[in-house]
Formats: C-alpha cells, sequence, structure tokens
C-alpha cells in the first residue's frame, strides 16, 4: 500500500440556514455527513455524485477554505496555513482564476512568490520549464490569460499548480468548460504529468467517463456521505450500492433506448437529514432495516459500500 497523504475520519461540516430573533441559530444545512477517506501518494481518486451531494464543500474543505465541524483531518504537510497544506487546485473556469493583470509567467509562479519570494529570474526560468511541460511556448509567457484559448488557460492553470509542488492537485471539474477535442487533450497531458511525476489527484467530476478515464479508486457521494469506495472498475462496472447503480444507468449510451427519467430521483433537502439509510426513501430495495443508520461496510479488496445488502447472500439484484 502506498503512503497515505490524506485522512478524512467522520468529518462533518454544517453551515447556520436560519436563526430566531436572539441570533440563534435554529436550521442548519448538512454538506458533509460523518465523511471517511484516505487519499495514497501517486492514485487518482474520482468523486462523482449529482449536484447538492457535498463535492464542492468538500474541495472547499481540503483547500482549507473551509473546517470541519466535527471529525478528523489528517494531512502528511502541517495543516497551521494553506501554504502547509501541500495542496493546489485546478478550477473549472480556467479564465476566471487567472489574474488579468498580470503576464502568463508571473500566473504561473505566483504559488512560489508568495511561499518564498524567490528572485525574477529565477520565477521566469521556472515558468519557462513547466510552461514547456504543459505544452505553452516560451515566447508566449509575457502575454496576458485573455489571449489564449480556454484549452491554453486550463494548461497555464496546471503549470501554476505544479510550481507549487503540491502534495495532492484538487482537480474540480477540469473539463467541463472545454470543448470535447480540448477535453481529451487535457485528460491526457493530466495523466502523462501524473506518470512522470508521480502526481497525486483528487479529480471531482459529474462526467462518468472523465473519471473512468483517469480513476484509480472512485468514491461516490450522496448527501454529504460516501456511499461506496473502491477500485474504478469495481465501483463503476459492479456497483453494489442502489445509489451508485442509479448513477450508472442515468449515463446514456450510443444506441440505447431512452426510457424517461426514473421516478422519484430528486436529492432530499440536507437541512433535515433522514433517519437511517440517506437513500432509504428513493431505493428500490428498502426494506425495514434501512431505516437503521448504515455504516461502511468493507467488502472484498478495499470495495466499501454503505448498504447492510452489499455482499450479502441476498444481495442486491
Amino acid at each position: 500500500m502506498s503512503e497515505s497523504l490524506l485522512e478524512l475520519n467522520d468529518v462533518h461540516v454544517n453551515f447556520p440556514a436560519r436563526t430566531n430573533w436572539r441570533g440563534k441559530v435554529t436550521e442548519r444545512v448538512h454538506a458533509l455527513n460523518g465523511l471517511d477517506m484516505v487519499v495514497h501518494r501517486g492514485e487518482t481518486l474520482g468523486i462523482v455524485g449529482e449536484s447538492g451531494c457535498g463535492k464542492s464543500t468538500l474541495a472547499k474543505l481540503l483547500m482549507g477554505m473551509l473546517k470541519p465541524t466535527s471529525g478528523k483531518l489528517e494531512l502528511a504537510r502541517s495543516p497551521n496555513s494553506w501554504l502547509g497544506r501541500g495542496m493546489q487546485m485546478v478550477f473549472q473556469d480556467p479564465l476566471s482564476s487567472l489574474d488579468p493583470r498580470l503576464p502568463v509567467w508571473r500566473i504561473i509562479t505566483e504559488p512560489v512568490w508568495i511561499q518564498s519570494r524567490s528572485d525574477e529570474k529565477a520565477r521566469r526560468q521556472l515558468a519557462e520549464s513547466l510552461a514547456a511541460k504543459v505544452g505553452i511556448r516560451p515566447e508566449y509567457l509575457d502575454r496576458p490569460p485573455h489571449a489564449f484559448s480556454g484549452g491554453q488557460r486550463q494548461r497555464i492553470a496546471i503549470a501554476r499548480a505544479l510550481s507549487g509542488q503540491p502534495d495532492i492537485m484538487v482537480l474540480d471539474e477540469p473539463t467541463s468548460a472545454l470543448d470535447i477535442s480540448v477535453q481529451a487533450q487535457i485528460l491526457n497531458l493530466l495523466v502523462s504529468l501524473q506518470q512522470q511525476q508521480n502526481l497525486t489527484y483528487v479529480l471531482i467530476s459529474h462526467n462518468v467517463s472523465v473519471v473512468r478515464h483517469m480513476s484509480d479508486r472512485v468514491a461516490v457521494m450522496y448527501l454529504g456521505q460516501i456511499v461506496e469506495i473502491g477500485e474504478m472498475r469495481q465501483v463503476l462496472d459492479a456497483p453494489q450500492h442502489p445509489y451508485t447503480r442509479l448513477l450508472m444507468e442515468s449515463v446514456p449510451r450510443i444506441g440505447a433506448p431512452l426510457d424517461g427519467a426514473p421516478s422519484n430521483t430528486e436529492l432530499p433537502g440536507n437541512r433535515q437529514l433522514p433517519a437511517g439509510c440517506y437513500f432509504r426513501e428513493r431505493c428500490p430495495y428498502a426494506t425495514a432495516r434501512c431505516s437503521e443508520v448504515q455504516p461502511l461496510r468493507k467488502l472484498a479488496n478495499g470495495h466499501s459500500v454503505r448498504c447492510w445488502q452489499a455482499g450479502e447472500s441476498t444481495s442486491l439484484q
């Protein structure tokens, strides 16, 4: 087993949603609800789930923008500061994440400038080296970011993340704002860089095809919990949790008939959490036992599922 860089143990994050006239919180949004997760060096952990499941909150938590309400988050580096976390992020929209006032070479070396205040010549050389790795020509480094295409901007964002020498790169929908052909180029670039430098990614995406292409392991989130986690093929090709099956069935397939949306598919609100299994009200396999709290159950080969029926003789059919 490779080195563990990040561990989340029973992490909860909630936000005040309503207060009374005295200012006392009377209602909360429960964004993350008992998250358990480990990220190993050199792997890509894909995070999937529908909108509202807590993926964005998880990304902010990893980047130090939020603190856990309860639970423990352990990092290989000291978590006392944003710089000490060993984290860098590649955002969904490359243009809005790049400073329009700066030339590209300064954007790429921003993390280095913040951390060490190194001299300009050294940072320029670093920018040229990183630009070459991501496919940006050195003569373009004095241009502003708006002079580049969407794919080129995302290459710049990747180079900027690499300059901070992160332990983990959080990729938040890194290709969703790009054309299909450009998406493939960016994904192949990320895979190539990972192989060359033993990088570690946490990939957050709605696109199951992107997750399948890049991920070593996959975690499926539902209402702030991980309901299934394991090797990519275990989770995507042979899902054990009913919600994962619902996700896989919702992915369009060439030649497959469109039978209409399945009934009762709306994600419940997260202000008043359901009792027992959070997916119970939407699950076609629900029984009385599903009204009990469901822990993550370990199956074979590191595969864990938050469902008492998974792996039982009465397995889901």
